[in-house]
């Protein structure tokens, strides 16, 4: 069916930007061989853990199959208001403190819907995750990008991000650790940009779905150590830390008119979460936690291995990240930009990346998954060294 003038698309569709990440991966189709190793996506590559699985399909056979709250079991909502208590020092009401969502996305967009008005600001210190500049476009919002300075290994500068803060901000968020740098954003620094935020009414969103996945220190959340925790949103998710992302499920927590607004946002659009993801979320937090356990030292032994072979490269170098499961190759000796080398290394390599100027990045930077198995790694960094060798030769 051929589309029509006629029917133009809205603004607000049009305001949408594809995801760098999909376009890498989408380029990728075109690569004729069959040996591509993909550093592109950042999902964990294990599938869900047995006693997960098992316990979302009894409750599918026991009827577990029918709309929910709208925002969500209550059980679950409990369970996530116990994880918050026991893990984050961090006090929500399950019945009015949190809203179960379809991912950590949704969570994110509810949480944008409910406090940015047309031309309401929502600072991001960058590099960060690009997904973020169109949920404020469809908000209506306007995103003020805040470069933090590779010299400070993308550190968080506090002075930085209050400089930005103005009457029309209505969020700051933080990423800790960071897409795509994986850096852990230092408490002090972040305690600073709270009390700024809470000093000019405005809130602060936590993007905390890596936290299960920090590799040295605890596991906190933000809200788990800032004088204001009334000014924080929290949103995460079962999908990296329980290697759940097709299960589309994560939460909101945050002030009761916050989670108000996000569960009536919840009523017009998708009603719920699914029922069956909810209970399988149930277990994941509150069941066995040893195959969480083993994945994270995976995880961890990846992060290692990559850092230590960047550091054999000739003239490359990347930050150690403190968390996620991404390294951020900083590849300015190579000619051309980020852009063109990632395509250069896709199309001769064989290796798929995304650069680091779609998440804001200044200079010129590849973000790598470490979210495969070792024999790929081991691979695609054989390849990129290949490529460093053969263009500085």
């Amino acid at each position: 069916m051929n589309s029509s003038n006629n029917f133009p698309l809205s603004r607000r569709a049009l305001s949408a930007e594809a995801s760098p990440i999909r376009e890498m991966a989408n380029l990728a189709s075109q690569y004729e061989g069959d040996d591509l190793v993909s550093l592109a996506i950042g999902e964990p590559d294990f599938t869900t853990p047995s006693h997960i699985i098992e316990a979302a399909a009894k409750a599918a056979k026991n009827g577990s199959t029918h709309y929910t709250q709208n925002a969500g079991i209550l059980e679950l909502r409990e369970a996530i208001s116990e994880k918050m208590r026991s893990e984050n020092k961090a006090d929500f009401d399950p019945t009015s403190e949190i809203v179960v969502t379809n991912g950590a996305m949704q969570a994110l967009c509810f949480a944008l819907l409910a406090i940015v008005n047309p031309g309401s600001e929502v600072i991001f210190p960058t590099p960060c995750w690009p997904n973020y500049f169109s949920q404020v476009k469809l908000a209506e919002g306007k995103s003020i990008l805040v470069k933090l300075p590779q010299s400070n290994g993308f550190q968080l500068d506090p002075d930085l991000l209050i400089k930005s803060i103005t009457k029309d901000t209505a969020a700051i968020v933080l990423n800790s650790p960071n897409n795509p740098t994986g850096v852990v954003y230092d408490r002090k620094a972040i305690n600073e940009v709270v009390t700024a935020a809470a000093d000019n009414n405005a809130y602060v969103i936590a993007d905390d779905v890596y936290e299960g996945l920090i590799y040295e220190g605890n596991a906190d959340s933000i809200v788990s150590y800032v004088d204001h925790p009334e000014n924080i949103l929290v949103v995460n998710s079962c999908s990296k830390k329980y290697a759940m992302t097709g299960w589309r499920l994560g939460w909101l927590a945050g002030n009761k008119d916050i989670i108000e607004a996000a569960t009536k946002l919840h009523q017009s659009t998708t009603s719920s979460a699914s029922s069956v993801s909810q209970m399988a979320a149930f277990e994941a937090i509150t069941g066995d936690q040893g195959p969480i356990d083993s994945m994270k030292k995976e995880f961890q032994s990846r992060r290692d291995y990559v850092v230590d072979r960047i550091k054999e490269m000739r003239s490359v170098s990347c930050p150690k990240p403190g968390g996620a499961i991404y390294a951020f190759l900083d590849v300015s000796p190579l000619d051309g930009s980020d852009s063109d080398i990632a395509k250069r290394l896709l199309m001769d390599y064989g290796v798929v990346t995304v650069p680091g100027s779609g998440f804001g990045a200044e200079g010129s930077f590849l973000r790598l998954s470490t979210a495969t198995s070792m024999d790929q790694l081991k691979l695609g960094l054989d390849r990129i060294e290949k490529l460093i060798e053969n263009e500085l030769n």
